[in-house]
């Protein structure tokens, strides 16, 4: 774990420091909100987060990302000496609740290109009318950080006519972690504060943040009518986890209509605690099932909500959330680097499966937690290679050592994970 300590970031705190002004701010910023960082000279400081959000330099930006994944740190660390509101804090929230045009009135005095960043811009969508009027008027760039999207959707609200770029902020990846651990990564996840727990408190910090999840972003908005019902969901969405959605069996299993299930669903993709996969649909000679997939936007959720702990490989669950991570890990990749509806997954009514299909078919994807990859873990991607010959195969698994086997090239998961961040697998 002291590695986790670098060089680079103490560098960085040591410049700051010689302006007490912005070390005290960044100090103390960092300590009260997030839960990833100790304290100075501590064990558990920052990670390096792949996102640098440099677009803020020449345009507006949003900022998403579930909870707890580390916006404001990432902000704190980039941005220490910008103005910076956080509407989490009381009398911020408050004075801008009150009389959002104050906004305006504190930011007239800066240059044009200044940064200004808004924390939970979420809470008052209102602002944005303010933020909209001083990009236009005074050219300022603002970073607009947020955990879900869902209000600033609503009918009314001013979504700035397409002046932000859009940056999503994912759970840690395998490359930001230095020491990066396969099996702790399935345990725990990869929320910063989760990855970096004690194994005696990740239940603890994991039924926290379901509770805070239920409390702040389902019941304060009043997205549902009934929570515990909507808790009930949750459950069934864990189990289903990874798997083709049927909006009617999971409808039969919660007691309520399939209606309900989609507008569920939404609240989940929209509050950024889950995200849906979608099937590959170049259909060659074999019937496609074109239902997504579903997975939560970490692999310790579900794991939590069916009291699965301790996974070690060889079990189905650990099998389970083996892929979850992998396709956590694509996604975040395909993300940061702009790659737009890049991920699919290929399933045929005969039965057979690629758990991923990435850029149109270039290449596929299987997630097989086998410490030694056989024959008949090759069948859903030779079936697949029939109808699309020119496709790059590829299964991930828990071998030793890389190899080609029948033409499929088989990468132990840890080589498969560097492979991916340094651009050779897409």
């Amino acid at each position: 774990m002291q590695l986790f300590l670098f060089v680079l970031f103490l560098h960085k705190l040591l410049i700051l420091k010689e302006n007490t002004e912005y070390y005290s701010r960044f100090y103390k910023k960092i300590r009260s909100t997030t839960p990833d960082f100790i304290g100075f000279l501590k064990v558990k400081i920052m990670i390096n987060r792949y996102l640098t959000i440099n677009d803020a330099k020449e345009d507006s930006v949003f900022l998403f990302g579930a909870r707890q994944t580390g916006k404001t740190t990432l902000l704190l660390q980039l941005f220490p000496e910008n103005k910076f509101y956080d509407l989490l804090e009381n009398d911020t929230f408050e004075r801008f609740r009150r009389n959002p045009s104050l906004l305006r009135q504190e930011l007239m005095t800066l240059k044009e290109g200044d940064i200004v960043i808004i924390d939970e811009i979420q809470l008052i969508p209102e602002l944005l009318n303010e933020v909209h009027w001083l990009i236009v008027r005074k050219n300022l760039h603002f970073i607009l950080s947020g955990s879900s999207a869902r209000k600033l959707k609503r009918k009314g609200v001013n979504t700035l006519g397409g002046r932000a770029l859009l940056n999503i902020l994912y759970p840690l990846t395998s490359n930001e972690v230095p020491d990066f651990d396969l099996i702790r990564a399935i345990n725990h996840g990869m929320i910063p504060s989760h990855y970096l727990s004690s194994a005696a408190m990740i239940q603890k910090k994991l039924q926290a943040y379901i509770s805070v999840y239920l409390k702040e972003e389902i019941k304060a908005e009043a997205l549902v009518r009934n929570l515990n019902t909507f808790n009930r969901f949750l459950e069934v969405a864990a189990l289903t986890n990874g798997e083709m959605v049927n909006y009617n069996n999971i409808a039969q299993d919660c007691g309520i209509d399939a209606k309900t299930v989609k507008e569920y669903f939404a609240i989940l993709e929209e509050t950024l605690i889950g995200f849906m996969v979608p099937a590959f649909e170049k259909t060659v000679k074999r019937r496609l099932n074109q239902a997504p997939r579903f997975y939560f936007f970490d692999v310790a959720l579900p794991n939590y909500l069916l009291k699965r702990t301790n996974l070690q490989p060889g079990s189905e669950d650990f099998g389970h959330s083996f892929e979850h991570l992998m396709i956590q890990e694509i996604r975040a990749f395909l993300g940061y680097n702009n790659y737009e509806n890049a991920l699919t997954f290929w399933h045929t009514y005969s039965g057979y499966e690629v758990d991923a299909v990435l850029c149109g078919g270039k290449t596929a994807i299987e997630f097989k937690s086998s410490k030694e990859v056989q024959s008949k873990h090759l069948k859903g991607l030779k079936a697949f290679k029939e109808e699309h010959p020119e496709a790059r195969l590829i299964i991930v698994s828990l071998d030793k050592e890389p190899r080609i086997f029948n033409e499929v090239k088989v990468l132990p998961a840890e080589i498969f994970l560097k492979k991916l961040w340094n651009k050779e697998i897409i």
